[in-house]
């Protein structure tokens, strides 16, 4: 079974910085596309940044210049350093990850979901 743990919310101030880490563990061949994605209290679930395995990376629009996204394939993990951090961004930021692995007696590839880790930044 796979799964995907994430770590490193918070509070912090406006201006401030956090660092995300979200690690995939569990049986699997091979690991595409992860991603990050954030989900505001009243808004819909939104891609924050995404990752390939071959090193592309994108944002949305307001995160630019901000975010940064990053991966360890070896260790199968996936980062979202954010700086310059503002109250807008404050919420739950989930992690999602392409896999190619064992589901229930087929090798296909499916998406799973971390659990989420709160980021609120208020002064």
């Amino acid at each position: 079974q796979v799964q995907l743990v994430e770590s490193g919310g918070g509070l912090v101030q406006p201006g401030g910085s956090l660092r995300l880490s979200c690690a995939a563990s569990g049986s699997m061949l091979s690991i595409n596309a992860m991603d990050w994605y954030r989900q505001a209290p009243g808004k819909q679930r939104e891609l924050v940044a995404g990752s390939t395995s071959g090193g592309s990376t994108h944002y949305t629009d307001s995160v630019k210049g901000r975010f940064t996204i990053s991966r360890d394939n070896a260790k199968k993990t996936v980062y979202l350093q954010m700086n310059s951090l503002r109250p807008e961004d404050t919420a739950v930021y989930y992690c999602n990850a392409n896999v190619f692995a064992w589901v229930r007696g087929t090798l296909k590839w499916t998406n799973y979901w971390g659990q989420g880790t709160q980021d609120t930044v208020s002064s």
